[in-house]
């Protein structure tokens, strides 16, 4: 036991380090990548920054260039008063934004300027020899002549006979105001003069520091240099510094060179997220493997313990065989006990669908002679009128009573067929049926039943049919159960009113109301063998009801009864008919 844990023990640390190494590996490719993906985007958002700001300071040298050809510029060169140019030059340095115009004569001394600078010789300066040689000359300072960051813009002055450079015009870029909604913002760039001078950057605080041997750190202008180291990681430059918390930590520098206004942009880009991506790839991948490695020696684990319990449990299985012998021998006694016993409960359960069967079979009777009652009564009545026909030679008017008596019986038949159907739970298929016309021949067969009673019948129907899902016998039962039922209710009240009405659309509707007494529990009316009726004859089954919403139901529709509060109303709901049925 103790040589295989050592030999799991051992093959467990290797397969961590073979996780270790490959994990280490992994997180080497995706920061190399990450990486790639910040250049790549650093390198964007410097180009960006560089040309939009090299566009700023381009519309000032276009400035100095359009007011050397000014004639009041000219005139002050030609021995004219400096009063007029002083004046063009502040209203254009108020309207361009620009530091300051300042026109110099041949010697570099200032001859007009915007805020007043006249007096000051600038020969000195490179920007204004280069303009002097005939050439656009440019150059940047602090409190050269003015106080705050400056970019020049000189552009020489030809004379009109001579042609040769008599003088030049100076424009003062403020390179503080072009720098006011760009500071701040990502990344860090910075941009240096030849000499390695920070002159602009939307960091402040990196104003005027100076790179160490060139493309090398940065070091403060006073004091000690602050902590920095670097390295190449793929040729990727990282910088890790302790400048300003307001700067990266550790960061990915890039340069670009800017020869159209001197400088070199430089950007640092923050490398956090790209060690965060590669350190998330590699902790998936690690836990990926470790989880498959520990599922693995579990699964190993398992198999042998399984091995090993199965050469115990096969030891223990030829020790029970001779008991389980004399065992097997009692069980099949308990199992032909089991199936006589199994016999008995068979028996019984067909004793109990017999007795179903035999009480359905009584529920059934009642019902049929419930929904039979006025269908017989409609047939004695017309064979008292054929035999009254007969007797007054009338054969013409007997054979249609005849007639009436046959539809009757064939009636009584379907009548008879749906209740077996509904009590088996059954139906016939559903057809295409004019609930007007069914409603019709459902008052002509309780129409006696009505007279006799004294009720006050009226249809509501549209004059076009009302086609719905159902069928006309089935239908027409549950009509005629609604007027019996409710000429019952009437039995005995002053007024003894039945109104029917019929609403067609998307959810056709017959209503039937009543000015009897109303519903006691209307939540139990529909419930079989629930009857209000005197308990002994032949209308108090209480059966109608709940076949009529059998009956309903199977049509797809709904019913339901209510109290209007001058009597009772049931309300037939049904399913209008589709042609694609039909189809």
């Amino acid at each position: 036991m103790t040589g295989h844990i050592r030999k799991r023990n051992l093959i467990v640390l290797g397969f961590v380090a073979l996780v270790a190494l490959a994990a280490l590996g992994l997180w080497r490719y995706g920061y190399v990548q990450a990486l790639d993906r910040l250049q790549r985007q650093g390198e964007s958002d410097l180009a960006l920054a560089s040309d939009r700001l090299t566009a700023q300071l381009q519309r000032y040298r276009e400035l100095a260039v359009f007011m050397s050809e000014h004639p009041a510029v000219r005139a002050v060169l030609e021995g004219g008063g400096a009063a007029p140019a002083n004046a063009l030059f502040q209203d254009v340095a108020d309207k361009t934004s620009a530091l300051d115009v300042i026109l110099v004569d041949f010697s570099g001394r200032v001859r007009a300027a915007a805020n007043g600078t006249g007096g000051m010789n600038l020969g000195s300066t490179a920007y204004v020899r280069r303009a002097m040689q005939g050439a656009l000359g440019t150059g940047h300072g602090v409190g050269t002549p003015l106080q705050g960051r400056a970019y020049y813009h000189a552009a020489p002055i030809f004379g009109d006979t001579t042609g040769r450079v008599i003088g030049a015009v100076i424009v003062a870029a403020d390179v503080n105001a072009l720098e006011a909604d760009w500071r701040g913002s990502n990344p860090a760039v910075f941009l240096t003069d030849a000499q390695g001078v920070v002159f602009v950057s939307n960091r402040s605080e990196l104003l005027f520091w100076q790179r160490q041997g060139g493309q090398g750190a940065l070091s403060q202008p006073r004091g000690t240099r602050p902590a920095f180291t670097y390295h190449t990681t793929a040729g990727y430059d990282i910088w890790h510094q302790m400048w300003d918390p307001y700067l990266p930590r550790e960061a990915l520098h890039i340069t670009r060179p800017l020869p159209v206004i001197g400088f070199l942009g430089a950007a640092l880009i923050d490398i956090a997220p790209a060690q965060r991506i590669a350190l998330l790839q590699a902790a998936a991948f690690a836990a990926l493997c470790l989880a498959f490695g520990a599922l693995l020696l579990v699964a190993t684990e398992r198999r042998r313990t399984l091995a090993q319990a199965n050469a115990l449990l096969e030891a223990r299985v030829a020790e029970r065989t001779a008991a389980l012998v004399g065992t097997n021998a009692q069980l099949l006694r308990e199992a032909a006990e089991r199936e006589e016993a199994q016999a008995a409960l068979a028996r019984a359960q067909a004793d109990l669908v017999q007795a179903g069967k035999l009480g359905a079979l009584g529920h059934l009777s009642a019902g049929i002679s419930h929904e039979l009652n006025q269908p017989l009564m409609a047939i004695g009545s017309f064979a008292e009128n054929g035999l009254t026909f007969m007797d007054k030679n009338r054969p013409e008017r007997a054979r249609e009573n005849l007639s009436r008596i046959s539809e009757m019986a064939q009636r009584m038949a379907r009548i008879i067929s749906n209740l077996r159907a509904f009590a088996r739970q059954e139906s016939s298929p559903s057809v295409q049926v004019d609930v007007c016309e069914v409603l019709r021949s459902a008052f002509e067969i309780t129409g006696p039943r009505l007279r006799e009673a004294d009720v006050t019948a009226t249809l509501q129907a549209p004059e076009t049919p009302v086609w719905v899902r159902g069928g006309d016998v089935r239908l027409g039962q549950v009509f005629v159960n609604l007027i019996t039922n409710a000429v019952d209710a009437m039995e005995g009240r002053p007024v003894r009113a039945l109104h029917i009405t019929v609403q067609d659309g998307a959810q056709p509707s017959v209503t039937v109301r009543d000015t009897g007494p109303g519903i006691d529990v209307p939540d139990q009316v529909f419930d079989p063998f629930y009857t209000t009726k005197s308990q002994g004859g032949a209308e108090g089954m209480g059966l109608g009801l709940s076949i009529s919403y059998g009956i309903v139901q199977s049509f797809g529709g709904e019913i339901r009864g209510e109290n209007t509060g001058e009597g009772a109303a049931f309300t037939v709901q049904l399913v209008p008919w589709d042609e694609s049925e039909a189809a």
